[in-house]
């Protein structure tokens, strides 16, 4: 018996690593969901997850799922409009022929994709976007690879400043019992603040590669074959009904991304609010193209939310088997002195471990041993903001951090685009360090003034 008892928590452990290696290695392109399936399945049957453990994580799950997936369902009902087509040639447009502006573009719109969407859509979207734009005008190699380096860090790291743009994020705000409204209010102003300085750092190592003219006008976009939608814009009678159209379609998009503030604030259910404006919003296609809605059961990646819960039962068979009682040892020094201490070494902690172990897992093991800490009020709240930056943020300084940062080197590869591992941390060597540090550090100070002296 007592050997069973200490078997146990090494088959979790070896699971969870055996897991890890398959997801990040993802052999013949397998998707990550099914290494976080078989792993999550083995972690019940040996026992380190019960069923009514099973139930909990589902109640805390649940919500994020469903929020997310509203929002994917969002973004596909817009390509059917032709958003995305459009959203390209107006990038060439506003830009002008300026290679320098339109990196200016291309960030911003990769941070407004991540905002109104979320960091894993906003790479499978855009990125094939900007790859068939920057085909299109003709660029070389080299040349593309800051358009899209900046766009994709950018759109990843953008996930920071409000809870519900990451799926993982929105989990660990139900563990830590945060609101989305509170969340946004201490992380926006940080966080957006960081992503203005990685922008800039940024643009100080591309400037002299990026070209100083552009093709004014972009025509004859197509999606390539591997753009996750696959759709074919539809038509207008003119240019100025389609930007009309497209106008109007944004502002509701962004009155639906609102309403999910204002319900956290009110104590309204913000799945809720996502579901009530993705149905509108197909039924706007509906009645708009003649597209019935049940076209979502085939295009919208369900496997997220497979994904999502496999990790989360893994994750949660190694709290069980005693991991926050480890990490509580190392981690409370870390937190015992001031705030701003808490805020930088939790960030970089973080950082690391989402380097090693990849950002989703990092960031809930993370939670879990907050909530074992028996910390007071604020001092949880700062110290879990600080793990979002580290694992958002910090974690894109390897490729191998994030997943999505593994989704766009694949997808670049697909369109021609020859990005390197050396050349990409060559990079990230240089701003994320910086970026992430300046950000932390403005978390504690813009908390210190948002309680007004409370610290």
């Amino acid at each position: 018996m007592k050997g069973d008892i200490d078997v146990v928590p090494w088959m979790t452990v070896i699971t969870f690593l055996i897991t890890l290696v398959f997801i990040l290695w993802r052999p013949k392109g397998m998707n990550e969901a099914i290494p976080a399936s078989v792993g999550a399945v083995i972690i019940i049957l040996i026992g380190s997850v019960s069923i009514t453990d099973l139930r909990m994580i589902i109640e805390t799950i649940s919500g994020a799922a469903i929020t997310i997936m509203a929002t994917i369902v969002m973004a596909i009902v817009l390509e059917s409009f032709g958003f995305f087509h459009w959203t390209a040639e107006k990038l060439a447009e506003r830009a002008k022929g300026s290679g320098i502006r339109l990196f200016w573009y291309v960030n911003l719109l990769c941070f407004l994709m991540t905002l109104f969407f979320n960091n894993d859509g906003s790479i499978l979207i855009t990125t094939p976007i900007l790859v068939m734009l920057l085909n299109n005008m003709g660029l070389k190699n080299h040349q593309k690879i800051p358009y899209l380096m900046s766009g994709a860090l950018i759109a990843t790291a953008s996930s920071a400043p409000i809870g519900v743009s990451n799926i993982v994020n929105l989990i660990s705000l139900k563990i830590v019992d945060m609101d989305l409204y509170l969340q946004t209010a201490m992380m926006f102003v940080p966080a957006t603040l960081g992503l203005i300085l990685l922008t800039c750092l940024l643009f100080l190592r591309f400037k002299k590669v990026l070209p100083k003219k552009v093709p004014e006008q972009v025509k004859g976009l197509t999606l390539p074959s591997y753009h996750p939608l696959k759709l074919s814009p539809m038509t207008y009678d003119s240019e100025k009904d389609r930007s009309r159209f497209m106008r109007n379609v944004l502002l509701f998009v962004l009155s639906v991304r609102v309403s999910l503030f204002v319900a956290s604030y009110l104590g309204i259910s913000v799945p809720l609010m996502a579901v009530i404006g993705s149905c509108i919003l197909l039924a706007w296609r509906w009645a708009y193209l003649k597209i019935p809605p049940k076209d979502m059961l085939k295009k919208t990646p369900w496997y997220i939310i497979v994904f999502a819960f496999g990790m989360y039962v893994i994750i949660y068979g190694l709290n069980n088997m005693g991991l926050s009682d480890l990490l509580i040892e190392f981690m409370q020094p870390m937190v015992s002195g001031s705030l701003l201490h808490t805020s930088v070494l939790m960030g970089v902690l973080l950082l690391v471990m989402s380097n090693i172990f990849n950002n989703h897992p990092a960031l809930m093991i993370g939670t879990f041993t907050l909530m074992n800490m028996n910390l007071d009020h604020l001092s949880l709240k700062i110290a879990y903001l600080a793990n979002v930056i580290g694992s958002d943020m910090g974690s894109l300084l390897l490729p191998i951090g994030t997943l999505a940062t593994l989704m766009w080197m694949h997808i670049v590869r697909k369109g021609k685009v020859m990005i390197t591992w050396k050349e990409y941390m060559k990079t990230t060597a240089l701003v994320i360090p910086p970026a992430t540090l300046f950000t932390l550090v403005v978390l504690y100070y813009w908390v210190s003034w948002l309680f007004g002296g409370a610290l």
